[in-house]
């Protein structure tokens, strides 16, 4: 009896899981401490009193939340 081989299931197998990895991903690259340190790390400037490394690091935070919302909507 010959089986297929089974798939990885690290694997997304629709195209919504693989953007759904790929979108998460590479919000994710920008949390990390390379952009943050070269990019993101503009202190001097703010927004009503807050810096701007703090708005910057909330958008980030705030847009993986919004992959797996949108990830958990599609039934992903």
């Amino acid at each position: 009896m010959n089986e297929p081989p089974r798939r990885s299931r690290f694997l997304p197998r629709t195209r919504d899981g693989w953007i759904a990895t790929l979108a998460f991903g590479a919000v994710f690259l920008l949390a990390m401490p390379p952009v943050t340190h070269t990019l993101l790390n503009r202190v001097e400037p703010s927004v009503l009193g807050v810096p701007f490394l703090y708005l910057a690091l909330f958008g980030v935070y705030v847009a993986l939340i919004a992959v797996l919302i949108w990830t958990y909507r599609r039934g992903v």
